[in-house]
């Protein structure tokens, strides 16, 4: 799945960390989802999503 998380987080200037925190996860857990080696669970795309303000397909998207 691709997913637009690194360029949202970088827009807010936010750190992993600071994304990981906020929603309650690891930063390895961050690093993993943004280099596609990690689809998020629908929950947490769902926290995602309202993180951001965003509707969900437009930060994952079929690869």
């Amino acid at each position: 799945m691709n997913n637009r998380l690194r360029l949202l987080r970088a827009e807010r200037n936010w750190s992993q960390q600071h994304l990981a925190d906020q929603l309650e996860v690891s930063r390895q857990s961050i690093n993993a989802i943004e280099t596609g080696k990690y689809d998020p669970s629908l929950p947490l795309a769902f926290r995602i999503a309202r993180l951001f303000a965003l509707p969900i397909e437009s930060i994952f998207t079929d690869s």
